[in-house]
């Protein structure tokens, strides 16, 4: 179609690159470059300086982009008004998640949320973060759910919520009667962590590093239920977010300790893929997770200030903005 060529330019002079635009539409670069050149044969001109790099429009290339631009956006606008008009009616959002989320919050969430937009339905996929980027990239998942956001030029990541890290052990540990423990304290202490591909054990060991403590890595697992299993029969500890332990604490098969002279926190973000126009659910869930609050009982406990120590903390969590989240400007 004459409308995917005109993307396809567009997306060139975006991105200055063939090879960026191939991929962000899943071409090879040669199909992308045929396609320019073909535009640029029909017209008699020649639009993009290849001797530059990176690629740079000529005169006749910018007034062309210029035009074509708000061709594509006014085709794209079109198709995406036709297709909201019934998905705004009768519309499922599909979530991707990273496992350790909180099941039991989002299944209240959901509820609450089908409960108030009739006709809607929300679907919560859980995933192994690298999935869940994968659902948000390709478009099968409308939005996504992680812990650290990726930076990345395709996704949009609006921060969610901060999670404080505290230290789980078992209630016959030695720690586990402590009002709060110092990171330097779990030096040589057996450990259980995260599996190493993962961005929150690279964030944890270097915290760990920076705090004095050379714990000894005894067992390592993808998501967080596996490793307070493991907590509970092997008498190791960790450092865990500690929204996701008040199960266990309330039944007693866990202690949950706070850190002390530190603060370590999960950043937990809603990503989406920036050429995914939202629709208005979407944008109400979103809105809905975003004014969720979600206290935190040892944020204020004795011993976990900064004065004495060092601090390691992810950005401060964003107000929420009377704007949509399509113009709010996270990490991305």
């Amino acid at each position: 179609m004459q409308f995917e060529a005109l993307k396809l330019f567009c997306d060139v002079a975006r991105f200055r690159s063939f090879s960026q635009a191939a991929a962000a539409n899943r071409l090879s670069q040669s199909a992308v470059s045929q396609v320019v050149l073909m535009l640029e044969r029909r017209m008699g001109v020649q639009l993009i300086d290849r001797a530059t790099r990176p690629l740079q429009l000529t005169g006749l290339g910018k007034t062309y982009y210029e035009g074509c631009k708000g061709l594509v956006e006014q085709y794209q606008e079109l198709e995406a008004s036709i297709r909201q008009s019934q998905a705004d009616i009768d519309a499922t959002v599909q979530v991707a998640a990273i496992y350790s989320v909180g099941l039991g919050d989002m299944g209240e969430t959901v509820a609450r949320f089908e409960a108030a937009n009739s006709g809607t339905r929300v679907h919560i996929e859980y995933l192994h973060p690298d999935k869940v980027y994968e659902r948000v990239s390709d478009r099968t998942a409308d939005i996504g759910l992680v812990s650290f956001p990726r930076r990345s030029r395709e996704l949009v990541s609006i921060p969610w919520r901060e999670e404080p890290m505290v230290l789980v052990c078992s209630p016959a540990h030695p720690l586990a009667g402590s009002k709060s423990v110092k990171p330097a304290q779990l030096d040589g202490e057996r450990y259980i962590a995260f599996d190493k591909d993962l961005v929150i054990r690279r964030e944890v060991d270097r915290f760990l590093r920076e705090q004095g403590a050379h714990v000894d890595v005894a067992m390592e697992f993808d998501n967080i239920e596996n490793i307070k299993k493991a907590i509970e029969v092997s008498s190791g500890v960790a450092l865990l977010p500690e929204p996701r332990l008040q199960r266990e604490v309330k039944a007693g098969t866990l202690v949950a300790v706070p850190l002390a002279g530190c603060r370590l926190v999960r950043p937990l973000g809603i990503i989406y893929d920036r050429r995914h126009r939202l629709n208005t659910t979407i944008l109400r869930l979103i809105d809905l997770l975003r004014d969720e609050e979600h206290p935190f009982p040892f944020m204020h406990a004795e011993g976990n200030g900064q004065a004495n120590g060092a601090t390691r903390s992810a950005r401060p969590r964003a107000r929420r903005s009377p704007k949509t989240p399509r113009r709010l400007t996270g990490r991305s």
